[in-house]
């Protein structure tokens, strides 16, 4: 339960700090900076934290952009 319940929590808090940004920028970085801390210490509990990182700064970066686009009105 608790490995898949971190990942989801991570996720979602993820995209509610990306959202904090005002530019794409901020909102991509911060997004990225989150994701890829967020993948180390998730990665850390397997085998492999520097691939959780870059797993993580990944998903970050996307979900940065997710939110840019939705803060922007470009889609719902």
């Amino acid at each position: 339960m608790k490995q898949i319940l971190f990942p989801a929590v991570a996720l979602v808090l993820t995209l509610v700090l990306a959202g904090c940004g005002n530019t794409t920028g901020a909102r991509v970085s911060s997004g990225t900076a989150i994701g890829a801390a967020t993948g180390a210490i998730i990665g850390s509990f397997g085998a492999d934290a520097g691939a959780g990182a870059l797993i993580g700064a990944g998903v970050g970066a996307l979900g940065g952009r997710l939110v840019d686009e939705h803060a922007k009105g470009h889609f719902d």
